[in-house]
């Protein structure tokens, strides 16, 4: 009896360690998936503060949690789902979705310079406050930019793990869609209430020489997560581009270019920056090239209507 006990433990000890290297498995892959969508990421939460712009301090943490639970909805009930089925049934269109993807990023990384370079006199946000019908309008639109973006984060991270069991695909990607949303919501809680926190030190004069750093500090803060956000675009939607062309298409030279740029830097962080550089230019040029097009387009539309 005792031995058949002793039997039964080993064995539940033994689905334990399983389940935990399994777990540490699903960790390890969700942070390194994370990090391939880092660009992505990062657009996210440079993009969401301007919904709650003129909103008064007191809906800016509501607005965002309404975002923030429109964006698990997108993340999971619509796009996990969709993204399985299609790995299971049509795995060879994940590549095409990621360059489609990564041209519409290239183009929101060029269309944001060409309004910084000839439209950077127009102020693009409305002073007035808002009022809560603007509120679940602002709202609706931050979750449908957020359904784009997080299409593409949740591809780039099932592309990563296209391979593994059914499972450790699901488990990825709802650990990488439920920290990333929570990771970057949150972070924009905070960005927001900075200059309120500071405005508060000052008020209450603990620290006020440091509240007024935080107050007046915060728009150049904000200002930097917009260039760097711009910047990542690019990067990561010139990296899906050059894949895309490399693996669907069969034109290697920008792919080359990179290899060879990596190897002649020794690898390490001056090849990451080599391979960076040159997905980088490949985002500018798909960016503009795009751009070009969509204009042209519209202003045929507009002529023959």
């Amino acid at each position: 009896m005792a031995g058949g006990l002793l039997a039964v433990l080993d064995d539940v000890a033994l689905i334990a360690r399983t389940a935990s290297s399994s777990m540490d498995d699903v960790a390890a892959m969700a942070a390194k998936t994370s990090t391939k969508a880092a660009g992505v990421v990062i657009d996210d939460a440079a993009v969401t503060p301007q919904y709650v712009s003129n909103v008064t301090p007191a809906r800016e943490l509501p607005m965002i949690w309404k975002i923030t639970k429109g964006s698990l909805r997108n993340k999971l009930i619509f796009i996990l789902p969709v993204a399985l089925l299609l790995n299971a049934v049509a795995p060879f269109l994940l590549v095409p979705i990621l360059m489609v993807g990564g041209a519409y990023l290239c183009f929101e990384g060029a269309e944001k310079i060409a309004h910084k370079l000839f439209h950077s006199g127009e102020d693009d946000h409305d002073p007035t406050e808002k009022t809560p019908e603007d509120e679940d309008t602002l709202v609706k639109q931050a979750i449908t930019t957020d359904l784009i973006l997080s299409a593409e984060i949740m591809i780039i991270a099932l592309d990563e793990v296209a391979d593994q069991p059914l499972w450790m695909e699901f488990f990825v990607l709802l650990v990488v869609g439920i920290g990333i949303t929570f990771g970057v919501y949150g972070a924009v809680g905070l960005l927001v209430k900075i200059d309120d926190i500071g405005l508060h030190m000052i008020e209450e004069d603990r620290g006020a020489g440091f509240g007024r750093v935080l107050v007046k500090g915060m728009p150049y803060v904000l200002q930097a997560i917009g260039i760097i956000g711009t910047i990542a675009m690019l990067w990561v939607g010139g990296h899906l581009i050059i894949r895309g062309l490399h693996e669907v298409l069969g034109f290697s030279w920008p792919h080359d270019v990179a290899e060879h740029l990596v190897h002649a830097a020794g690898g390490g962080a001056l090849g990451w920056m080599a391979e960076t550089a040159v997905s980088l230019i490949a985002g500018l040029i798909t960016g503009f090239l795009v751009l070009f097009i969509t204009k042209g387009v519209k202003r045929l539309v507009s002529a023959r209507s």
